[in-house]
């Protein structure tokens, strides 16, 4: 059973000297602690639960005790405390309001960016920031939760779409609607008798045909640039397909130093998802060889001798694949991106025959379709090695022939 008391960390010291007073979360041999506005200036001022010795140690006792009074009226409102680990039971605590009916959409939506942007997950947040803004242009400002309906939804889609958006667009940002909907369902910030979303069924999203054929790969893989970030972009989409259609923030964050297998968690899916989320593949030689080239000696990541923030890189990377691929006489080169090695490899892997679960385990991906997750969770490291190496080694088997005249 989950329990919440005051505690103050002996060895968490601010950097003015004082000690910040926490709710403590005790849960499944686990605690996690929730950060208050109090604080003391010894942990000696602050005695089985009670702050002492201070002026105003009545008045912050009086507060403290409201504030825990408060969590644990929270806490009872949860329905099954013992189906959250205890990290998300104090992350659920943390967006949960006092129980009101003048809980506002902005509300919810603000209190989950700011979680996530504490997370690390900024670009998640900046695409919920977004839909926030296109809901509150549609209503005219903001909406209590209690007041968003079915129709609610209909009529925001209707004007989604007057405005031009893609349907992918219109669908991103209703679904991003409805996790907030649905946060605070769960926070019991709310209650439907139908729910607004009752009847609204995603769209399957347009697939964008972005992968290139073996050859027009291996053109790729050939090519000699004289512009350096053309050499740069080249390696790069090359070293994505040889480890497995690896995404760029995943391969810039790894410590390559003494790696010959390599293990890793999506960024994307790394505080999402609840079943095992490693990916893990033995490095083949041609990765290897592109490895050693970039990697800097003393962080053992890729280091290229720029100082972008990662979505000026990534911008800058598309544009210079790009560009090769449009001096490489590509077809259709304008639908090359870094993201293309990844669609090709799965794209040539299962032109090979390999299995779609052993594709999705490669590269992470979840399963679509209905097929159950474990399918491809369950496949060993060396059925992926095996894939991989057989997708390179059709690579290899092609040469591309070059005009000198």
């Amino acid at each position: 059973m989950a329990t919440i008391k005051l505690a103050v960390l002996k060895h968490t010291q601010s950097k003015d000297g004082s000690y910040k007073i926490r709710i403590a979360i005790g849960h499944r041999s686990e605690t996690h602690y929730i950060v208050t506005k109090y604080k003391v200036n010894s942990p000696s001022e602050f005695v089985g639960g009670i702050v002492t010795k201070i002026p105003n140690a009545h008045e912050i006792n009086v507060k403290l005790r409201n504030l825990l009074n408060d969590y644990d009226e929270r806490l009872e409102r949860i329905p099954s405390p013992e189906d959250y680990t205890c990290k998300e039971l104090r992350d659920l605590l943390k967006s949960m309001r006092p129980h009101s009916s003048t809980a506002t959409f902005s509300q919810v939506s603000e209190q989950y960016q700011k979680e996530l942007t504490e997370d690390g997950r900024g670009s998640y947040a900046g695409m919920l920031q977004n839909s926030l803004r296109l809901f509150r242009d549609f209503s005219g400002g903001d909406m209590f939760l209690s007041e968003i309906s079915t129709v609610t939804i209909s009529e925001f889609e209707r004007w989604l779409k007057r405005k031009g958006l893609s349907q992918t667009y219109t669908s991103m940002t209703l679904s991003m609607t409805r996790t907030i909907i649905n946060r605070a369902i769960r926070a019991q910030l709310v209650t439907y008798q139908l729910h607004p979303f009752a009847y609204w069924k995603r769209p399957a999203d347009e697939e964008r045909e972005i992968d290139i054929s073996v050859e027009e790969l291996a053109a790729i893989r050939d090519a000699q640039p004289k512009l350096k970030k053309q050499r740069i972009a080249r390696d790069l989409f090359m070293l994505s397909y040889y480890l497995g259609g690896i995404n760029l923030i995943d391969m810039l964050n790894i410590d390559f130093r003494g790696v010959s297998v390599l293990e890793y968690v999506r960024h994307k899916s790394r505080n999402t998802k609840t079943s095992d989320k490693r990916i893990s593949f033995t490095i083949q030689p041609e990765a290897k060889e592109l490895i050693r080239k970039w990697m800097n000696r003393n962080t053992g990541k890729l280091d290229f001798g720029y100082k972008f923030s990662y979505k000026n890189f990534l911008q800058f990377i598309t544009r210079s694949i790009k560009s090769l691929a449009k001096d490489l006489d590509i077809p259709n080169y304008k639908k090359v991106c870094y993201y293309t090695a990844r669609k090709s490899f799965v794209q040539h892997g299962f032109d090979l025959g390999i299995s779609l679960e052993v594709l999705e385990y490669c590269i992470g991906q979840s399963v679509k379709n209905n097929r159950p997750i474990f399918n491809y969770l369950k496949i060993m490291r060396k059925h992926a090695d095996v894939a991989i190496r057989q997708i390179l080694d059709n690579l290899s088997n092609v040469q591309v022939i070059t005009d000198n005249n």
